[in-house]
């Protein structure tokens, strides 16, 4: 899970101009955000079932609202590159671990 959180960190990092379309306001992008959602959220659910159901991570965790957060600590910050949002979402892994013997299923 935490590899792939990783990876999606480096597609968010290298689509930049994806996230300004998406935010343009352009009806043409408007199919974008369901497109992406109907292929990932599927996926992350899989991995967080599964790390979840090992104990690794919290169950409380619902797959779209860490395609969200990724995507968020992907915001471009100045001088900062991919390498910092690597970091951040290394965070946010530590913090669905937090809890985990103690949390319920999402």
């Amino acid at each position: 899970m935490a590899r792939w959180l990783h990876r999606y960190t480096e597609f968010v990092a290298t689509k930049r101009g994806l996230a300004a379309a998406l935010h343009s306001g352009d009806p043409a992008f408007d199919a974008l955000p369901g497109y992406f959602l109907r292929r990932l959220e599927p996926a992350l659910g899989s991995l967080l079932d599964a790390a979840s159901a090992g104990g690794a991570i919290r169950g409380d965790v619902s797959p779209r609202y860490v395609l969200y957060a990724v995507a968020s600590l992907c915001l471009p910050i100045p001088g900062e590159g991919v390498a910092y949002s690597q970091r951040m979402v290394a965070l946010l892994i530590d913090g669905l671990r937090y809890g985990a013997e103690t949390s319920q299923p999402r």
